[in-house]
């Protein structure tokens, strides 16, 4: 498996190629997302910008999520994801964008969502893909393994 600077290195030159744009809403990675790509040299010609939407407020306000979603779906959820996909899409006319949201931990577990559940969202130009994880380990592991499945599905949607 390659390491998430590679992986990311290979986004960042696939769609400078391609001449196409990416953007992120980040909930539980708290930007990590960003951070991947900002520490590679030339992200400034794909990333369109981020945003850490950690509160339900500002999902709503920023990205635009329906009152109605958090509240009946609540943040944690694909209903939700798939808003700050459209939400961060739209505001930055970007042709790509990762959305993710979760249960870091080690407190906001629940029965139905324990901790380590986590939506993330791929959007392209073609499709919108939501998945449901499950990671294990404490919050920075959580959190770690949420940036790197993102940038790992991005990939394999860029081969594509």
């Amino acid at each position: 498996m390659k390491n998430i600077y590679k992986l990311t290195e290979e986004i960042i030159q696939k769609l400078t190629e391609q001449q196409q744009t990416i953007t992120f809403a980040e909930s539980c990675t708290g930007g990590r997302i960003a951070a991947a790509f900002t520490s590679i040299s030339g992200a400034s010609n794909v990333l369109k910008g981020s945003c850490v939407t950690y509160s339900n407020e500002i999902k709503h306000k920023w990205l635009g999520v329906e009152t109605e979603i958090l509240e009946n779906f609540g943040a944690v959820s694909k209903e939700c994801v798939s808003q700050m996909l459209d939400g961060i899409q739209k505001m930055a006319q970007s042709d790509y964008a990762i959305a993710v949201s979760g249960i870091a931990g080690p407190t906001g577990g629940t029965e139905f969502k324990p901790v380590g559940t986590v939506y993330i969202g791929i959007l392209t130009p073609k499709d919108k893909k939501i998945h449901h994880c499950l990671f294990k380990g404490n919050r920075e592991e959580v959190q770690e393994q949420s940036t790197l499945f993102a940038i790992e599905k991005l990939n394999q949607a860029l081969k594509f």
